[in-house]
């Protein structure tokens, strides 16, 4: 299984910005869909946005359409989410995720890597 590692979470205000990176600590990712999840205390974890093995296609939940873009960069084997205009409701831990398939799935147990997660907090 390919170990997943996250980093660049942390506090922020709100209507700051942050980056979050993800990179494999082994084999490549780079044939695999990608996404990043999110789980707040008490809330189950949910897709946050997924991108397709070709870097082509992009999913957005509703709540972070317009503010947040993931990207991944094939020669770095790195996956990216680049967050703007940060909300308090944004505050999670954040976690990254390697698809089982090539194209995008939005359920957690179409996924079958993750990362140890990362502390998003934005305060108000």
């Amino acid at each position: 299984q390919v170990q997943l590692v996250e980093s660049g979470g942390g506090l922020v205000q709100a209507g700051g910005t942050l980056l979050l990176s993800c990179e494999p600590a082994g084999p490549t990712f780079s044939t695999y869909a990608m996404g990043w999840f999110r789980q707040a205390p008490g809330k189950e974890r949910a897709i946050v946005a997924a991108i397709d093995w070709s870097g082509v296609h992009t999913y957005y939940a509703n709540s972070v359409k317009g503010r947040f873009m993931i990207s991944r960069d094939s020669a770095k084997n790195t996956l990216y989410l680049q967050m703007s205009s940060l909300k308090p409701e944004d505050t999670a831990v954040y976690y990254c995720a390697k698809g089982a398939y090539g194209d995008i799935r939005l359920t957690t147990d179409s996924y079958n890597s993750w990362g140890q997660g990362t502390q998003v907090t934005v305060s108000s």
